[in-house]
């Protein structure tokens, strides 16, 4: 049995002049290297990380990165510990945050339209799987409110199908704002997590309907996998049948 979640979040505003596939210049490229010096700094800072299937971490595209979404933490552990470059598909309400927007915007993302069919960032996430890119998406479509997996949403299964590409799930543990900042007021380090885990495939299915139905399931079944049970939520069921047969 599932349990219920809040309904998704729909973007209030449609910033479509923004939402484009980033351009790597090489002024980019050096922005991203100096973000991912400052990412490192600040969970080293305020973290114990624990990081494993490095190994995992695909070296080239097109591979489609699928992640649990916990926290504001998230998003460092992966530019920390990947040592190449993905392209991230992220809400564009945070374009709007003073001085922060701007980072994420020259660092390069695909700014989506949450709680809707965002052809114009499908678009660009394509464009950059056939360009052989690495592209990163939270199938769950926001932050965990329960600090564990939510229902997922169908556009990772989508661009995974459409492009015929391999997915790499990546999951995390102890990101939660709430208890990030709260260690930090206390100057307290938090103890937290991230998985590289095996890539994998989508089979496709009579319609594509169907396929992209399926393929949200097992996408959210593998990052369940590979998450301790607390963090399984919606997926701690099918995940528990699926161990014991």
């Amino acid at each position: 049995m599932t349990t219920l979640t809040p309904q998704k979040p729909r973007s209030a505003t449609i910033k479509n002049d923004k939402t484009r596939l980033p351009r790597l210049t090489r002024s980019r490229r050096l922005f991203r290297s100096l973000i991912r010096i400052v990412c490192r700094s600040v969970l080293w800072l305020l973290a114990d990380v624990e990081a494993t299937g490095i190994e995992y971490i695909p070296r080239h595209g097109p591979a489609l990165i699928v992640t649990n979404h916990l926290g504001d933490a998230d998003g460092l552990l992966v530019i920390a510990y990947s040592p190449y470059h993905f392209d991230w598909l992220a809400k564009s309400e945070l374009y709007d945050i003073p001085i922060l927007g701007k980072i994420i915007d020259a660092y390069g993302v695909i700014w989506i339209h949450r709680g809707q069919p965002d052809r114009v960032a499908l678009r660009a996430a394509l464009e950059g799987l056939a360009e052989d890119r690495c592209i990163g998406i939270a199938p769950e479509g926001r932050e965990s409110l329960t600090g564990s997996l939510e229902a997922g949403t169908f556009g990772a299964a989508y661009l995974a199908l459409k492009a015929d590409v391999k997915l790499n799930p990546v999951t995390f543990t102890g990101t939660m704002n709430k208890h990030v900042y709260s260690n930090m007021k206390r100057l307290h380090r938090t103890k937290i997590s991230v998985t590289f885990g095996l890539p994998f495939r989508l089979d496709a299915y009579g319609d594509r309907r169907t396929s992209v139905q399926r393929g949200t399931h097992t996408i959210m079944e593998t990052l369940a996998k590979q998450l301790p049970p607390k963090y399984r939520g919606e997926y701690k069921f099918v995940t528990e049948i699926g161990n014991d047969g």
